[in-house]
């Protein structure tokens, strides 16, 4: 396999068997057993990746494209080896459309690159899932984060895709207009799909106006089931909020010790308004009155562009403030995702799981579009300690299928969340394998994710 990858390459220096670098491909920022590729390659140009697919077709190999490894549900372990396609070469900025509000990219961009990029013409890609994520990752799993209640997902700002389907086949879904009602949306379809239907070479994507002014604010309440409430009240005001996250007591005092900040130990909300100057003035007025009508404790504004900052980085800072509490702890998350009116009864519900189970763990919610967290810091080699991290997981997902929610909104199935799937999707999920084996018939493009499939190829 070596000998006929360099050939397509002809750079020793993107075919490697490299020990070192097949275990930094075994498995990313996942706590899931981590497996190695059979080899790693890196390409620059679509040429090559079609032509990388088209040798892993002839030879029924497994590919699994591979990103900034910050997926945390094993999107990017090579089940049953072979090939791990590392897109990092594959970071240009292809072209950019200020007047239209377009960029194009290939899949190893980065968030932070494509901002730093665009900050001349005054555009952004607003899209954060905390982590500085490729693009072309952040589509395959439609990533969202703290801006997903003004700008959505991932699938509501790719416009188009450059995809090399299992047979090596090049096509081109979308196009760079807002809007198309021409033929079968292939772009939604593939966003979310993990690398099991395709492999992407080029983004369109659609952008926004950085705001000329924003304010971030955090309110504090007695009981996460009045946070959850005051957030309901501002969403239904249509006052149209930016970012707006929760997290409890637990998550500020783990921050506070991680970060040395002085937030005071009780849940919070943390919300981000902008626009024009005179809209973000009128706008944070009307949210001060409707939190502190919900009963807040205080309710505390920043427009500082620094302090701002601070404010969120202490925010994005949770997860590793929980992983470091204990030496030696690997970082173990999930997520689930119900409707508005039941996330602070189920963010509630989850702390409590928390110390049924004596997991150590912080809780972080998307509060405007009912998305939430668990983060831990655990010991994976401690069978107890991830015995009843599985059942407490086990129990959240439940908790949220009865309550009208769904197993993951923004982590993606991978393989921790193959079994909620089935529950959820079971009168659909035959759809979704007849789909996977149109495509991709010998099942080689990311194996053993998402969906239970005969495996067909050369391990």
């Amino acid at each position: 396999m070596y000998k006929d990858l360099l050939a397509i390459l002809d750079d020793p220096e993107r075919v490697s068997v490299n020990e070192t670098v097949l275990e930094h491909h075994s498995g990313g920022m996942s706590y899931h057993e981590r497996k190695k590729p059979d080899i790693v390659v890196f390409p620059k140009t679509e040429q090559e990746v079609v032509d990388i697919i088209k040798y892993a077709a002839k030879n029924r190999i497994p590919v699994i494209p591979y990103g900034a490894g910050s997926s945390v549900e094993g999107h990017v372990i090579p089940m049953y080896g072979g090939i791990s396609m590392d897109f990092t070469l594959m970071n240009e900025i292809l072209s950019v459309y200020p007047d239209d509000f377009v960029v194009k990219v290939q899949p190893g961009v980065t968030r932070m690159q494509l901002n730093k990029y665009l900050k001349k013409y005054g555009l952004f890609f607003p899209i954060d899932p905390g982590a500085d994520a490729t693009i072309g990752g952040m589509a395959a799993t439609n990533a969202s984060g703290t801006n997903a209640v003004k700008y959505g997902t991932m699938k509501h700002n790719v416009l188009g895709l450059h995809v090399v389907t299992a047979d090596g086949s090049l096509i081109s879904t979308g196009g760079e207009t807002i809007k198309s009602s021409a033929g079968y949306n292939l772009t939604e379809l593939m966003i979310g799909s993990e690398g099991t239907l395709g492999v992407f070479t080029e983004l369109t994507l659609k952008l926004a106006g950085i705001p000329e002014a924003t304010v971030v604010a955090k309110a504090i309440f007695e009981t996460v089931e009045k946070a959850g409430k005051a957030a309901e009240l501002v969403l239904q005001s249509g006052v149209g909020i930016g970012k707006m996250e929760l997290v409890d007591d637990a998550t500020i005092q783990a921050v506070n010790e991680f970060k040395g900040t002085t937030f005071e130990e009780a849940p919070t909300l943390f919300l981000e308004y902008s626009g024009t100057t005179e809209a973000v003035n009128q706008g944070i007025s009307l949210i001060k009155e409707l939190i502190e009508e919900a009963g807040a404790i205080r309710f505390e504004f920043e427009s500082d562009s620094i302090k701002r900052a601070q404010l969120w980085e202490a925010r994005h800072q949770a997860a590793l403030a929980i992983v470091s509490r204990k030496p030696n702890r690997k970082l173990v998350s999930t997520d689930v995702c119900v409707p508005i009116s039941q996330l602070a009864i189920s963010i509630a519900y989850t702390r409590k799981l928390l110390e049924e189970y004596h997991l150590d763990g912080a809780i972080l919610g998307h509060v405007g579009d009912g998305n939430f967290h668990a983060v831990f810091g655990l010991n994976t080699d401690d069978e107890d300690e991830m015995r009843r991290f599985h059942e407490l997981n086990e129990k959240v997902v439940t908790f949220a299928h009865d309550h009208r929610g769904t197993c993951t909104g923004e982590h993606g199935v991978g393989i921790g969340k193959m079994s909620f799937l089935k529950k959820e999707r079971r009168s659909s999920l035959h759809v979704m394998k007849m789909i996977k084996k149109s495509l991709d018939p010998d099942n080689i493009l990311n194996p053993g994710k998402i969906l239970e499939m005969e495996e067909v190829y050369q391990s």
